[in-house]
């Protein structure tokens, strides 16, 4: 898959409250990279916890479910969109679906 953007999780690890999620974000990167997904049951065969949700967007629980990350997929063209990352606290605030924090 081709993810849009790394500078997006760079931007939020290098802040100093947040490095502890470099690792974390750099192996689900890493990961996605490699990914080849068609469709939800893809993402779910690979991440069992992460929640599909509507406007293909998936949320996924980074660091030890410290951190959420949500992403657009956009299957036929192999795009994952970075839309927010951000604590539990923050995610709390935002709608999924419409999210663009990026």
């Amino acid at each position: 898959m081709r993810i849009i953007a790394k500078s997006t999780l760079r931007k939020f690890w290098e802040q100093t409250h947040y490095a502890d999620a470099r690792g974390p974000l750099t192996s689900w990167h890493d990961e996605v990279l490699k990914a080849d997904w068609k469709s939800p049951p893809d993402i779910k065969a690979q991440y069992r916890h992460a929640s599909i949700c509507g406007n293909n967007r998936v949320v996924f629980n980074v660091g030890g479910n410290k951190y959420r990350l949500v992403v657009e997929v956009q299957y036929q063209s192999g795009i994952v969109w970075v839309k927010f990352i951000g604590t539990h606290a923050q995610y709390d605030r935002i709608d999924v679906e419409t999210v663009n924090d990026y």
